[in-house]
């Protein structure tokens, strides 16, 4: 995978258990600009800041250190942010898992996404997975393309089992990294 650099302007840092709420908020709003034409209309009225906050608060409070979030800022303001940690399901094997990577509209074609990635995956190459792992919906066409160009490979394809919206799912990989000599 290419380096890519933090755009301008940006501050990365690890987010913090009070954050549940306003990363929610974020995680809703990019979530549906994203899937708002793909997932069933029940999907989107259902999946709102409510019903995302307890999955906010649980990785935000867990005592397991290989889940971390780490948030962008533009001045102050979440713009982007990378969720990781063990994987949720058996299709990633030993692969450590990035549960979520958003990005605001206003932020897309700096590199930010990128650079998240990267991160991300550094990270989980530090934490004794076997590379990293994402997926993401079949008809995301658009986002499908970021990680090809990123160096993911689309190793399979599987049904998310919901619990509301039972989309068809493409497993993208990542080796892990090569330590530095």
């Amino acid at each position: 995978m290419d380096s890519a650099a933090k755009p301008d302007g940006i501050e990365i840092r690890k987010a913090a258990p009070d954050e549940a709420a306003e990363i929610a908020g974020f995680h809703v709003r990019i979530w549906r600009e994203t899937y708002g034409e793909m997932a069933p209309p029940e999907a989107v009225a259902i999946l709102d800041e409510k019903r995302r906050l307890p999955g906010w608060v649980e990785t935000l409070t867990s005592p397991d250190p290989r889940k971390n979030t780490l948030l962008a800022l533009a001045g102050g303001q979440i713009v982007g942010l990378v969720s990781y940690g063990p994987p949720g399901s058996e299709i990633f094997g030993r692969r450590g898992e990035i549960k979520h990577l958003y990005v605001d509209g206003s932020q897309r074609g700096r590199g930010l996404g990128a650079y998240l990635l990267r991160l991300a995956l550094q990270e989980i190459g530090m934490l004794d997975f076997d590379g990293g792992g994402l997926s993401v919906v079949e008809q995301n066409t658009a986002a499908r393309k970021f990680y090809r160009a990123l160096g993911g490979t689309e190793s399979a394809t599987f049904e998310d089992p919901g619990p509301i919206w039972k989309s068809r799912n493409i497993l993208v990989v990542w080796p892990a990294p090569t330590p530095e000599p």
